[in-house]
């Protein structure tokens, strides 16, 4: 091979396809099942709840919840323990850099948080927002509808998006069961 011959070979177009593509990771984790069982394991029965949100409700919904990445489908469930009602389950899909990340939340029937799941992460960095220690951070808190990535939630260094997007989601889902599914009762006037 002459040099002119090398030097078309290895010219800047080929060189392109020589390159490495960008690393794509899509992990499940959990199945809607197995999530359930994580979140709420004291629980007997998962019932779909259809949520029906009155334009009153989704305006306030929208304003209170802030900022917010794309979202997927949503579905709930109202848990029942043996001795009546514990509260809700929520799946929920958010985008977190590219693609969307699955997860689970259980919010207690007094309005508490439990930790989320994390069931499918289709990103090629900030996976370690399925770290327990993480997700622990939502557990226990008593209004998730002020929760604030960084602030309330620490950021994970390499995940900041992922740490975002799903902190937001989170609070959504707080709001959506103020709103919508809290025991009338319980409600402020």
């Amino acid at each position: 091979m002459n040099r002119q011959q090398a030097a078309a070979l290895f010219s800047t177009p080929m060189m392109v396809l020589l390159a490495p593509a960008p690393l794509a990771v899509a992990a499940d984790y959990l199945t809607v099942a197995q999530a359930q069982q994580a979140i709420f394991p004291e629980a007997r029965a998962f019932e779909p709840v259809t949520l029906q949100l009155s334009e009153t409700q989704r305006r306030a919904l929208d304003a209170a919840a802030g900022p917010q990445p794309p979202h997927g489908r949503l579905l709930a469930w109202r848990v029942l323990g043996e001795t009546g009602a514990l509260g809700f389950f929520f799946t929920d899909e958010v985008v977190g850099r590219q693609d969307f990340i699955d997860y689970a939340l259980g919010i207690n029937a007094d309005g508490t948080l439990r930790a989320p799941e994390i069931m499918s992460y289709r990103e090629s960095h900030g996976g370690e927002i399925r770290n327990a220690a993480w997700r622990r951070q939502f557990a226990r808190r008593g209004d998730g509808t002020r929760l604030r990535n960084a602030i309330d939630i620490r950021n994970i260094a390499g995940a900041t998006l992922s740490c975002e997007h799903v902190t937001a989601g989170v609070r959504y889902l707080a709001l959506l069961w103020q709103l919508a599914l809290q025991p009338a009762e319980a409600r402020l006037p």
